[in-house]
């Protein structure tokens, strides 16, 4: 089978299952091989009874008390028995498996495995596995891959899925130089990609996992050290002096550069009037006041006759900052023109679009990742910018970078706060500015950690809120309920919410599986303040800016990285009311309340940022991770930050040795490199 095929060659996956698997990122068997296990549910030893606990997943192996019997309960049958060893007895229950009966016969001494919860008083471990003890004991610490699903998918249809494709696909040659691999000790890369899906213990699962992860950094990696080799010292036809237009704006303002802004304003001057073409990233917390710089860099191109470029990665933020520019000019008197280029638009209005900008009618385009399709023609562009970076991969940084006819000028911003060791191998092709500072007109965010018993409360003070004409958001890690992962879902969460307030406050819910239209309609209609309480997985961390949102409320805080519940706490605290982030933490873990406590000391990205890379450790391989950091499925950046210095120092010396990557054993490394580079601009449609 070639890998390449489409998922629906596979048997058993017809056209109604490959759309399901097509909801999952999977149209082709390689696809399928490359979606890696989420986590990992791992069969422990058995516990005893009296040390099991409301909420844990355990192994009980106990004698029933007595046969199963079945009772009725609104159209279910339910099947309950218990279980007992020396430590105490267990409540076993399951639903409509009425077969059970039979199967389950007082004395009997099986193994059960399943969720422990509490109903009133009583333990219960609901809808368990049942094993026979040696049936048990083979399972025993094998680790079983968890996936992404979506409704109409389970774990085990996808498990199914991947054992085939796994059995018949082709191999693939071994493409990493040998010296490399014994250095580091990396895997096979076959066998690599079969045990990341099914490994027999967490030892083949972290060698699988590191070789994957070193594949990752590697390519990635060569494509920036590609993208910078380009770009080194080219001189650039678009020669930018500071005007005096800026400092006249900047003077009128209604509030004053903090210093961060004023240094880092005067390095892209620098930049742009060096003669050669600026590469530059701007790291700053979110509302550090990066737009405005952004802004200024955009109008100083327009004052020299040239045009400029804002691409951000979603239509709301590219509608918002069409709407603050076009307001800043009109309060100002500045005579440029704006306009807004989205993929939504009309045919008609496409056409109206590209024939303004080729005839250099307007001066900045502001627009999502449509600005690089093939069709826009721009008239002397010097500068693109591109607006929360981690968003975009290094095939779109080059391939905006190329929409001129000469080389623009690139500016890059970013509100991820990655450590600067880090941030200069990542970014490896640009210079780096950072805004460590925040303007004097914002409050600082109150911050709490809570367990699950103060959700009550937090409904109540999120009702308060909404009544003084504020909105909230509610973030949950999960889209629909997984049968494998016990933590909040978005459709779940928005049910119970609407229940739980009162019927005039209109609760919606976002999530990234939904079609692009529908996820703009509901951002308008909340940036509208049409929707009081916004449900939603991660996808908003890089939405919209809602001055009136003051309440950001992140269930199952324990599932998510420092950095990145910072930059959901950053949706809010965007206007001049107070604002709050209440971090729900279900895990009662000791460890996890101290590295959320790090959040609640301290809205200082950067200080939580390297709190996190000191934090982290190989139990958190695996989790929720990190959503859309780079373009990495695998690697974490903070988690794997060591191997991700080690891969750098190898790509520095592989290219000293050998730039083109022509000799004898490089040569498959770089066939894969190109392939790689391919696949980033087939994503993008180029």
């Amino acid at each position: 089978m070639i890998n390449r095929d489409p998922v629906t060659c596979l048997k058993g996956i017809g056209e109604k299952t490959g759309e399901l698997f097509r909801r999952l990122g999977v149209e082709t068997v390689e696809d399928l091989l490359h979606n890696y296990p989420r986590a990992y549910d791992t069969y422990e030893p058995p516990v005893a009874i009296g040390q099991v606990r409301e909420g844990g997943v355990y192994a009980i192996c106990g004698q029933l008390l007595k046969t199963a019997t079945v009772r009725r309960f609104q159209n279910m049958q339910v099947i309950v028995t218990v279980a007992k060893d020396l430590t105490g007895s267990l409540q076993l229950t399951w639903f409509n498996m009425p077969y059970l009966r039979t199967t389950l016969q007082m004395g009997q001494v099986l193994v059960f495995r399943g969720r422990v919860i509490k109903k009133g008083n009583r333990m219960s471990m609901e809808q368990p596995a049942i094993y026979t003890r040696e049936a048990y004991e083979e399972k025993l610490l094998s680790l079983q891959p968890i996936y992404g699903q979506t409704k109409g998918l389970g774990n085990k249809a996808i498990i199914k899925a991947v054992a085939q494709a796994l059995e018949q696909r082709q191999l693939e040659r071994e493409y990493l130089p040998a010296e490399l691999r014994k250095k580091y000790e990396l895997a096979e890369y076959n066998y690599a990609l079969e045990h990341i899906h099914f490994p027999s213990d967490q030892k083949e699962m972290l060698a699988a996992r590191k070789r994957l992860v070193f594949d990752e950094f590697l390519f990635f990696l060569l494509a920036v050290r590609r993208l910078r080799e380009k770009r080194q010292d080219i001189k650039s036809n678009y020669p930018i002096k500071p005007v005096k237009e800026l400092l006249d704006l900047q003077n009128k303002l209604p509030y004053a550069l903090t210093t961060a802004q004023q240094k880092v304003l005067a390095e892209i001057e620098n930049d742009l009037a060096s003669g050669s073409v600026m590469n530059r990233l701007i790291q700053g917390d979110v509302g550090s006041g990066k737009t405005i710089l952004a802004v200024f860099a955009l109008l100083q191109a327009a004052y020299h006759g040239y045009q400029g470029a804002l691409m951000v990665p979603t239509e709301v933020l590219a509608r918002q900052h069409f709407e603050s520019i076009q307001e800043l000019f009109a309060t100002h008197g500045i005579p440029k023109k704006v306009i807004l280029v989205t993929g939504s638009m009309t045919a008609k209005e496409k056409r109206i679009a590209y024939e303004r900008i080729a005839g250099h009618d307007v001066d900045i385009i502001v627009g999502t990742h449509a600005l690089i399709q093939e069709k826009v023609v721009y008239d002397k562009l010097a500068l693109v910018i591109t607006d929360e970076q981690h968003r975009f991969g290094v095939g779109q940084r080059e391939a905006l970078g190329q929409k001129g006819v000469s080389q623009p000028h690139i500016l890059v911003m970013s509100a991820t706060p990655i450590p600067r060791t880090l941030a200069i191998i990542l970014y490896g092709d640009l210079d780096i500015s950072v805004v460590d500072e925040m303007p004097a007109n914002r409050l600082p965010i109150k911050n709490c950690v809570v367990d699950t018993g103060y959700r009550e409360r937090a409904y109540r003070f999120l009702e308060k809120e909404i009544a003084a004409g504020r909105q909230a958001y509610v973030i949950c890690p999960m889209v629909e309920e997984s049968e494998m992962i016990d933590a909040e879902n978005v459709l779940d969460y928005t049910r119970l919410l609407r229940k739980k307030m009162s019927p005039e406050i209109t609760v919606e819910y976002l999530h990234g599986k939904m079609k692009p239209k529908e996820k703009n309609f509901i951002m308008e209609r909340f940036a509208a303040g049409e929707i009081k309480v916004l449900v939603s997985t991660t996808v908003v961390e890089v939405g919209v800016n809602v001055p009136n949102a003051t309440v950001m409320m992140i269930e199952n805080a324990e599932r998510f990285g420092l950095a990145q519940l910072h930059q959901l706490r950053g949706r809010v605290g965007r206007g001049s009311h107070q604002s709050y982030c209440i971090m729900v933490d279900a895990s009662k873990e000791e460890d996890t309340r101290r590295r959320l406590d790090i959040l609640n000391r301290s809205n200082d990205g950067f200080y939580i940022a390297s709190e996190d890379l000191k934090l982290r450790g190989p139990g958190d391989l695996f989790g929720l991770r990190q959503s859309g950091e780079m373009e990495f499925k695998l690697a974490d950046i903070f988690t794997d930050a060591n191997l991700l210095k080690n891969v750098s120092e190898e790509v520095n010396q592989l290219l000293e040795e050998d730039p083109a990557l022509e000799r004898e054993e490089h040569r498959a490394l770089g066939e894969r490199l190109e392939e790689y580079l391919g696949k980033s601009y087939e994503k993008l449609n180029l």
